[in-house]
């Protein structure tokens, strides 16, 4: 079991400890969370996908030596997969049982079937009740739910509670720390917003993308390291952005270099690229954009400054 610590004192600590972790978050991202710890908000982390929004929540569980609880949101979530459910079944034995020994009081018989122990806890509940220090809670995309799950989410989000019909309201054990993402597929309601922290995460800028590929492939050497965060931050800039559909998040960066390193590869060329494409995109045209030629232009050096 994990030992917790308390929050880190400092915006650098933090920065410092989320290093040891594996993640190397920017200034702003680490005041956000500083904040976010410090005054017991959420915080909604907005980006496109793969900049690190999931990974954040894992290594700060990591740093701060709490269990991480994750809520992956989709289309047509319900509450009750959110929250809570009975368990139906162990409800139904009991109330055949006590219907077999005769004389059963309707009344007593109901409140003997929603006692705690036929409560099935779901991600919610859980971090709401989790032994202190508390959990780390992830709200995965919460852009994926609908608008009546958002609705749902604001009582726990303004005041780390929910209600249970059958049992009351349930209030935090130990604040849960909460983190939420989304992928801007929509907006989010203004009450969800008005409940959180902010903060708008962005491709990495090389050198720090270049630190997380070092990190997170160590078999790579320093210059091949050096070629893929360049290759990348490339594909990601104009005029080469706009011939994708997405373009390749940090977790694309790391696969690559690894595989690379797999490959026995000292230098990326074209025929490199056209081999390995299928890690960085995901999308059948995606990789067809990606033209020896494009290849050829982005393994350049880099265009002479006025």
């Amino acid at each position: 079991m994990n030992t917790a610590s308390p929050a880190p004192p400092s915006v650098d600590t933090l920065i410092q400890a989320l290093q040891h972790a594996g993640y190397f978050a920017d200034r702003r991202l680490a005041i956000a969370l500083f904040l976010a710890l410090r005054l017991q908000r959420p915080l909604l982390l907005e980006g496109a996908p793969g900049v690190g929004k999931t990974a954040l929540a894992q290594a700060l569980s990591q740093v701060l030596g709490r269990s991480l609880i994750r809520l992956q949101c989709y289309d047509g979530l319900e509450q009750r997969e959110a929250l809570y459910e009975w368990n139906y079944a162990a409800q139904l034995l009991h109330m055949r049982a006590a219907e077999g020994r005769g004389g059963a009081d309707m009344g007593q018989l109901e409140r003997e079937v929603y006692q705690e122990r036929y409560l099935i806890r779901r991600p919610l509940l859980q971090a709401l009740q989790a032994p202190a220090p508390g959990a780390v809670l992830l709200i995965d995309e919460v852009d994926r739910a609908d608008e009546p799950f958002e609705a749902f989410l604001l009582e726990y989000l303004g005041e780390y509670q929910v209600s249970v019909p059958e049992i009351g309201t349930v209030r935090a054990t130990a604040t849960p720390v909460t983190l939420l993402t989304s992928n801007r597929t929509r907006d989010l309601h203004d009450a969800v917003k008005r409940r959180c922290l902010y903060h708008w995460l962005d491709y990495p800028e090389r050198a720090r993308e270049l630190a997380i590929v070092r990190a997170q492939a160590p078999g790579a050497s320093a210059a091949l390291s050096a070629q893929v965060a360049e290759f990348v931050g490339r594909l990601r800039s104009q005029p080469f952005a706009d011939a994708f559909q997405r373009a390749p998040g940090i977790a694309e960066s790391v696969e690559w270099a690894r595989a690379l390193v797999a490959l026995d590869t000292v230098v990326i060329d074209p025929e490199v690229v056209s081999d390995t494409a299928g890690i960085l995109f995901k999308q059948r045209e995606d990789v067809a954009a990606l033209t020896r030629e494009m290849a050829l232009e982005l393994l350049g050096p880099l265009p002479a400054q006025a």
